[in-house]
């Protein structure tokens, strides 16, 4: 097994996952869409994110579409005995690469066994439901029948575990009055911090929280206000944003993605970036200066 990095680990259900995780979105084609330019460095990514001590890939049929997962089995399968593969279902592409949803019962059953082919796998370690009420943003409203759908599908032996991605407080306890609810993936960084209680909340049960888009919504302002930290501290702002992430809350795994190797070692290191009081102190400003704009814009002032 490979060595761990410095991240720790947490539970992802009955499984233990390094909190540095690896998302394998952008080895698709631009836009997530179609192969890449050279398949042979993406697999190349995928290998040094293995032999980094990367035990959590997250993934999606819906990347391509299909065009990950096989990257995947091409460079790992026969996957190695500790490496857990989350991916999620509730969409698909149109031919003009538009990400639409797929949310009945039928088209969820469907995509489960499109990542089971093009993984390879006999069952899927995690499935995260992905919803689509907004497309890129949660919107409360009953997913009962999707995730009725999935636990079928777990009770049939072809899922693991599963797992929300882009849902609402609500949709998490309806959820969990149907199956056990394993992670959860919305969109959570340094300035964008509605999840706070979710977080805080899901870790007080033991289940996961996975934040995507580490650098997502930022406004130029706080940009250079992240940069200028990192500069001082001798880190990428990514590297600092990730870091910030993995000391929010230990329940937090991360999953940042990337298309090149150097990029890939340069997050990992994220790991390793030591936040002082002080500096925590600056992120945490930048944080609450976006609260305090956000609300303001949402009273109207």
């Amino acid at each position: 097994m490979s060595k761990p990095t410095n991240a720790g680990s947490y539970a992802l259900g009955r499984f233990t996952v390094d909190r540095m995780g690896y998302g394998a979105m952008q080895l698709a084609g631009p836009g997530v869409f179609g192969p890449p330019k050279d398949p042979e460095a993406a697999r190349a990514v995928l290998r040094e994110a293995v032999a980094s001590g990367v035990n959590h890939i997250d993934t999606s049929d819906f990347y391509g579409p299909h065009v990950t997962n096989r990257l995947i089995r091409e460079a790992l399968h026969p996957y190695p005995e500790h490496l857990v593969i989350v991916t999620k279902v509730g969409a698909v592409r149109g031919a003009d690469a538009s990400w639409n949803p797929a949310q009945s019962p039928a088209e969820l059953t469907a995509a489960v066994h499109d990542n089971l082919r093009n993984l390879g796998v006999d069952a899927l370690d995690v499935v995260n439901l992905r919803v689509m009420g907004s497309v890129h943003a949660p919107s409360e409203g009953s997913i009962e029948p999707q995730f009725t759908a999935l636990a079928e599908l777990q009770q049939r032996g072809l899922i693991r575990h599963l797992g929300l991605s882009n849902v609402t407080v609500a949709q998490v306890a309806q959820a969990q009055g149907i199956a056990e609810v394993a992670c959860v993936q919305n969109h959570y960084n340094l300035v964008h911090r509605g999840d706070d209680a979710l977080i805080d909340a899901l870790g007080r049960q033991g289940i996961a929280y996975v934040p995507f888009f580490p650098l997502g919504g930022f406004t130029p302002l706080q940009s250079d206000g992240l940069s200028a930290i990192a500069r001082r501290i001798g880190a990428t702002p990514m590297q600092v944003a990730l870091a910030w992430l993995l000391a929010r809350a230990p329940n937090i795994l991360l999953i940042p993605g990337t298309s090149s190797v150097a990029h890939l070692r340069q997050n990992l290191a994220a790991a390793s970036v030591h936040l002082d009081p002080v500096v925590t102190a600056e992120l945490d400003a930048i944080g609450a200066q976006a609260k305090a704009s956000s609300a303001s814009v949402r009273h109207g002032g």
